[in-house]
């Protein structure tokens, strides 16, 4: 049987302009509280950035029907998406008003299958090593139970105001 998905998402080029201005974290943290609008692919994959301190980000989700592959299991790409911005928005945190960063590379590993019965997941992340250039940072993908689904790790290249 045929399923529909529907969804709407806000201009991205807004978000982008309230984010002058405003240092990496109060950026974050703005959008936690909701004084912002959620990036388009939050919203086309179904998660939310939940927490966002200096150097640590945590993005949650839960595993769909919309999210699996022809495997039977949710495709990869959730976890690598999930453990991805959480690893970039740790970075993001540390950046003043007016910089920005790019992910240069990303290494996940998957550990176990996450299907619709998993739950809850969250990305935790955080920056282990924020330069003038470049920063990495590692994240978990975990359920509420604490049960490791994915690792990552990340280069990102910083972009700071000249």
């Amino acid at each position: 049987m045929e399923r529909t998905r529907t969804f709407s998402w806000a201009d991205p080029v807004a978000l982008e302009k309230a984010a002058r201005g405003l240092s990496g974290l109060e950026f974050l943290q703005e959008g936690i509280a909701g004084r912002l609008p959620r990036p388009p692919m939050a919203d086309l994959m179904d998660f939310r950035l939940v927490e966002a301190d200096h150097g640590r980000a945590v993005f949650e989700g839960q595993p769909a029907e919309f999210h699996y592959n022809p495997i039977g299991v949710v495709h990869g790409g959730l976890a690598a998406t999930l453990l991805d911005s959480a690893m970039g928005c740790a970075v993001h945190s540390i950046l003043p008003a007016s910089a920005g960063y790019t992910t240069l590379e990303i290494k996940v590993n998957f550990i176990r299958a996450l299907t619709i019965n998993t739950g809850v997941i969250r990305a935790e992340a955080r920056v282990i090593h924020g330069g003038a250039r470049t920063a990495t940072a590692e994240g978990h993908l975990r359920d509420r139970d604490g049960r490791l689904y994915a690792h990552a790790t990340t280069t990102c290249m910083i972009f700071r105001p000249t």
